[in-house]
């Protein structure tokens, strides 16, 4: 190839290949001392997850006296991004098994509409509301620790709630300071005031029973024991916010000895 030169030459030099090779390295050298940081894959919850051979879960029971046996719910959950900072861990499958087979159809029905809506990812936690308010037509129950249930499902809604809990997708909104001692100041106070009611009832009482019949003990027999710590009052009604017999009547005011709502404010 010929190459006119149209300027007068001040000086000439080489140029071999190993000299080309060493520009061509210069200039990507920058360029490969600064790659990209690695971005870390971060699993999300969503259908296409494969269920793996094993899942961890937990079992929970509910006895009912509208069924003659319990329910068992087992709910299995998924761990993602196991061994990173983004690990987590949501709800894949429920099931549900009991020996009464009366109600078989909708319980199956029921577990897998649940199962479907978690693989479906995103926010799961508006299924315990949505359970929790089922009512059935024949009336509720209260179950153990005087909490009331509208229904059966109500109460399959508060074993989900339960589990929500405990796996962290849920978190419960913890009283103030100033709100445990308001509840602590009522219960004090109505507890003294019971146990006034109950000393002068017990007085009277001692005072028409005859000298010959009555004595200290039969005095203090008829005395109603005080309410205990881990109890609410007897006289306590439902409230409509925790749905727990723990609310009382001071002072015109209509107070939960358990989440302290007033409709006093």
């Amino acid at each position: 190839m010929t190459i006119k030169i149209s300027k007068k030459i001040k000086g000439y030099s080489v140029e071999k290949p190993n000299d080309k090779a060493a520009q061509v390295s210069t200039v990507l050298a920058p360029v490969a001392a600064a790659p990209e940081p690695p971005m870390a894959e971060v699993i999300q919850m969503h259908e296409k997850v494969e269920r793996p051979d094993t899942l961890i879960g937990a079992t929970y029971k509910i006895k009912s006296p509208l069924f003659e046996h319990a329910l068992y719910v087992t709910i299995n959950d998924i761990v993602l991004n196991q061994g990173t900072p983004h690990e987590s861990r949501r709800p894949f499958e429920i099931f549900i098994n009991s020996k009464n087979m009366d109600h078989f159809q909708w319980i199956v029905a029921l577990t897998r509409i649940m199962s479907a809506v978690f693989r479906k990812g995103g926010d799961v936690t508006f299924i315990v509301e949505e359970l929790k308010a089922v009512f059935d037509p024949r009336g509720g129950y209260f179950k153990a620790g005087g909490v009331y249930m509208p229904s059966i499902v109500a109460e399959l809604g508060a074993v989900v709630e339960q589990h929500l809990k405990t796996i962290g997708l849920i978190h419960d909104p913890e009283l103030s300071p100033e709100q445990r001692a308001l509840i602590a100041e009522k219960r004090a106070a109505y507890e003294q005031g019971a146990k006034k009611k109950a000393d002068v009832s017990a007085d009277a009482r001692q005072g028409e029973i005859s000298a010959g019949l009555a004595g200290a003990g039969a005095a203090s027999s008829t005395r109603e024991p005080a309410p205990s710590a881990n109890t609410f009052p007897p006289g306590a009604t439902l409230c409509h916010k925790c749905n727990v017999a723990a609310t009382i009547l001071m002072d015109g005011c209509a107070t939960c000895l358990n989440c302290g709502y007033s409709k006093c404010g």
